[in-house]
């Protein structure tokens, strides 16, 4: 079910309940794992935060390596918070998660007990806050035992440090093993984060099943496979792109068979009045069972053209068949290891 929240501001864009919980969230949620490092203008981040909020988005999502540098997305965010955004705190969910590399030594990596509070309160320090509304294990870690992983996360919502507990990139599995054990900790599962797109579908193999059956809510990153679902690649790698940057995405991903799929999915998005990218995120949320999608922007332009794909969530059976036949894996889940144990 489709919830609108009510005011002029949350008017503009529906919101879902987050499986069973009491909370709801935009449609389409910001996230800040680029552009909102050091390398990127404060007043350009600000503007694009100060637009995504007067649009109606609530949600914030942080990482404690978001950067680059690492953690400077959450400094660059703790000030606009400060200068800007502090004033509508309680109208704001903010999220932060560990379990990447952060700092030097056996400490500061992984899903140990001892990383993940430490981390928490050095981002709580860094955004200026007294507590995070959710708070995630950014991946699995097969090293250390899950009932440690998730006993941190439920001190630190017992502690007031975070409200609610998040995972992210966990398989149906290990979603089911960590939803037992906070159940029985009194923390209940708020809601999974996982990687998914028209090209890369992994969690309708049985996560998203999980997530509906347990009552949990599902908030997806990556819907535009990092840039790849909006087309820019279609003439080559642009200076400046990800994969011109060769990181988390590197030009060998961006194969002559994903750009003819990903031409065939430009068609039906016209067909429909929309980009490639509003086509992407609606179709990403066209299952209920997706609370919300996260996206990342560059500019305000860029947030406004994805922020109209909320709402625009229903296809005929023939567009979804379409779509089905380009809407294909092409290799550019680079957190799949997380999810495969």
């Amino acid at each position: 079910m489709t919830y609108v929240a009510a005011g002029d501001r949350y008017s503009r864009i529906p919101y879902r309940r987050c499986g069973r919980s009491g909370i709801t969230l935009p449609e389409v949620s910001l996230g800040l794992w680029q552009n909102f490092g050091d390398g990127k203008p404060l007043e350009e981040q600000r503007a694009i935060l100060r637009r995504a909020f007067d649009l109606g988005v609530t949600h914030f999502d942080l990482a404690n390596n978001y950067g680059p540098p690492y953690g400077s997305a959450e400094i660059n965010f703790g000030r606009i918070m400060r200068e800007d955004l502090r004033p509508y705190r309680d109208e704001l969910i903010i999220s932060t998660k560990a379990g990447y590399d952060m700092w030097p030594g056996p400490y500061g990596d992984h899903g140990s007990r001892k990383y993940l509070l430490a981390s928490l309160d050095q981002s709580l320090r860094w955004m200026g806050l007294e507590y995070v509304d959710i708070f995630y294990s950014h991946r699995f870690d097969p090293d250390t035992p899950l009932e440690e992983t998730m006993g941190a996360l439920d001190t630190a919502v017992r502690s007031g440090r975070a409200l609610y507990a998040g995972i992210s990139s966990y398989s149906a599995e290990r979603t089911l093993d960590a939803i037992s054990l906070l159940r029985r900790m009194g923390t209940p599962l708020l809601i999974h984060q996982p990687s998914y797109s028209m090209m890369n579908r992994w969690i309708e193999g049985g996560l998203l099943d999980v997530l509906g059956r347990e009552g949990v809510g599902c908030i997806a990153f990556s819907p535009l496979a990092q840039g790849v679902l909006t087309g820019k690649y279609l003439g080559g790698v642009p200076a400046g792109s990800r994969a011109a940057q060769d990181g988390s995405l590197s030009p060998d991903q961006i194969s002559e068979r994903t750009l003819a799929h990903v031409r065939a999915l430009a068609e039906i998005a016209a067909s429909r009045g929309q980009s490639l990218a509003q086509l992407a995120l609606s179709w990403a949320l066209r299952d209920q069972r997706v609370t919300s999608v996260l996206i990342g922007a560059s500019s305000v332009a860029q947030l406004e053209e994805n922020l109209a794909a909320a709402g625009k969530t229903s296809f005929t059976d023939d567009e979804l068949a379409a779509i089905d036949r380009d809407a294909v894996e092409a290799g550019i889940n680079i957190w799949a290891a997380s999810s495969a144990h």
